[in-house]
């Protein structure tokens, strides 16, 4: 994991390898210090995940829930086929794209995935 602060208002968390039981503590820790700094995003990059558990995906809706109750944009960035299934296939991928309001999608990133307000 690493994160990516060249644009302050909007930090990007790179995620690879394996986000699972053993391995979602830090990147759950990363998520709620870069809330409490109040960007106006936060995008989670998986270009580089190769595995995720059910405790990964908890911390995608953790980051959600969290950023919903704070007013950020999350965005998902170059989610690998595998996991656009798994958010799919476990209605992940429609709580997502909900508006605050509950309307629907907001916008999409240039790679089609849901740009998020929550």
């Amino acid at each position: 994991m690493s994160v990516d602060r060249s644009d302050p208002d909007v930090p990007v968390i790179r995620v690879g390898g394996d986000l699972a039981y053993t391995t979602a503590s830090p990147l759950r820790t990363e998520i709620d210090r870069e809330l409490l700094a109040g960007p106006a995003a936060l995008v989670l990059d998986f270009a580089d995940l190769q595995f995720i558990d059910s405790t990964g995906l908890s911390i995608i809706v953790h980051a959600w829930r969290e950023g919903l109750r704070d007013g950020v944009t999350l965005r998902l960035r170059a989610v690998p086929r595998f996991l656009e299934t798994i958010l799919d296939m476990t209605g992940v991928t429609g709580l997502l794209a909900r508006s605050i309001s509950g309307d629907g999608p907001v916008s999409t990133e240039p790679d089609g995935q849901p740009t998020v307000t929550a």
